[in-house]
């Protein structure tokens, strides 16, 4: 399905078929498809050929690997004006450095950002990226985010006193680490909204999703997503996939890599597989998931089931009903949207839903899934330490100890590591004896006050909400 970047760049699909095809810029502002599906290019633009050769800078890699989603969409020069500031907000040289931890096993490190997690990666982009094509326009975008702890950071880092943007964030009362919270509640910013909802990351995924389908709320101007349902979100983490397999290269290492992602909502992980269908060598995908395995259940059994989310160590993770999971699925499905459309209602209906053997054949071919426990997480902190000297976070312990798995006779595992450890040092400190050191970017939090409203996990309280703050 591969096609040349121009002729490819300019359109996007719904999931479900039942909207009208439009370009990046209304998919990013707008977030969600109006039928309820998400946004999908109609087809793969084909990867520069030497987009990821060694010895390149992470902006021009970068640009190689999403200028084809943008074509003419936005001001020429936007995604280069984006990504020297992206680019500027990081503190490591490589922005996203692949280190090595033994013959075989490599660590992706996504967390030299603003905020000390990957989503910067993405967010960053995506608020330079509106701001250009706000210009343009000349409208006014009002955000509205779920979050299990790094996407709210990340955003509210990013989009804090955006002129012409406001950003209204709801994350689980007392599910999120307190790092995670203070980086979203001590920003002082009269267009950032913190809703802290009584409930789980689902319950708040849930409550977006019904604002979004609201068109009352779009009188006042654009009202959209930054979650990773906004593909725009995925767009900006291609690069990074294209970034490991350029440094794998300046190592001296040419074979196709297995990618292990500790994920939660997919996003990241159908990056991955976004840069694979553009045609990155890469040898497969592994979902590594913590205790709330619906989606681990869904690939390796069938059955794909909504469950309560049960709290653990890696919070970001605790999800049980990941959003892009339905982009997995029509594009496993040979992008069949009526299909999809099917699966995803009798899903919200029941909160169940049998996979047909077909499709999750197609689903296994694009990636495999692994359960981490709580125990087997804490062993890896451990082990990282003892035998690596790399103190890592709960996410990326799940990913070491899925890649740790991976039969790597056949070329090299990465392992995604997604937050610093001082995100996460009331679960880490335990198992070390000792407290991460914490970065520049947490340091700084000091100990400003926070600012947050408590509201309740139901549609009527985030819509008062949400019009309240709107006003």
């Amino acid at each position: 399905m591969s096609q040349s970047p121009a002729s490819s760049a300019a359109a996007y699909v719904s999931t479900r078929g039942d909207a009208p095809a439009t370009d990046f810029a209304e998919a990013l502002l707008r977030g969600m498809a109006p039928d309820g599906g998400l946004y999908m290019p109609s087809a793969w633009p084909t990867l520069a050929k030497d987009a990821a050769a060694p010895g390149q800078t992470y902006a021009a890699m970068a640009a190689a690997a999403m200028a084809p989603y943008i074509g003419a969409a936005l001001p020429e020069g936007a995604l280069e004006r984006s990504l020297a500031r992206l680019v500027a907000g990081f503190d490591h040289p490589d922005v996203t450095p692949l280190v090595q931890l033994d013959d075989s096993l490599w660590m992706l490190e996504l967390f030299h950002g603003p905020t000390a997690a990957f989503k910067d990666l993405a967010m960053q982009l995506a608020a330079s990226l509106s701001a250009e094509a706000l210009a343009v326009s000349g409208e006014r975008l009002t955000l509205v985010t779920a979050t299990s702890g790094d996407t709210g950071a990340a955003a509210v880092n990013a989009f804090a006193n955006k002129a012409g943007i406001d950003l209204i964030v709801l994350h689980p009362l007392d599910r999120v680490s307190p790092v995670q919270r203070r980086q979203m509640t001590t920003v002082e910013a009269d267009n950032v909204l913190n809703l802290a909802v009584r409930g789980d990351f689902d319950d708040c995924q849930r409550l977006v999703k019904g604002l979004l389908a609201d068109e009352s709320l779009r009188d006042g101007g654009r009202f959209s997503s930054v979650n990773s349902i906004n593909w725009a979100r995925l767009a900006g983490q291609i690069p990074y996939y294209v970034s490991a397999v350029s440094q794998l290269a300046a190592a001296g290492e040419h074979r196709s890599p297995t990618f292990v992602v500790p994920t939660g909502n997919f996003g990241d992980a159908f990056a991955g597989i976004a840069a694979s269908k553009m045609g990155l060598p890469v040898r497969g995908f592994v979902a590594a998931v913590n205790q709330n395995d619906a989606l681990a259940r869904a690939i390796n059994t069938g059955h794909y089931a909504r469950r309560t989310a049960v709290e653990t160590a890696s919070v970001s993770m605790d999800v049980q009903a990941p959003s892009n999971f339905e982009r997995l699925v029509f594009e496993a499905s040979g992008r069949d949207a009526e299909r999809t459309r099917a699966l995803f209602e009798s899903f919200a209906r029941d909160g169940e839903v049998t996979i047909p053997s077909d499709l999750l054949n197609g689903i296994r071919k694009e990636v495999s899934a692994v359960s981490i426990d709580e125990g087997e997480t804490r062993d890896q902190i451990a082990h990282a330490y003892t035998t690596w000297n790399k103190v890592v976070c709960p996410h990326t312990a799940v990913a070491l100890a899925a890649a740790r798995r991976v039969d790597a006779s056949d070329g090299p595992v990465i392992a995604l590591s997604t937050a610093h450890a001082a995100k996460f040092g009331k679960d880490v400190a335990p198992v070390l004896g000792f407290d991460p050191e914490p970065p520049r970017v947490i340091r700084e939090l000091g100990d400003r006050p926070e600012r947050l409203t408590l509201i309740e996990g139901t549609p009527e309280a985030a819509l008062a909400a949400v019009k309240g703050f709107r006003g």
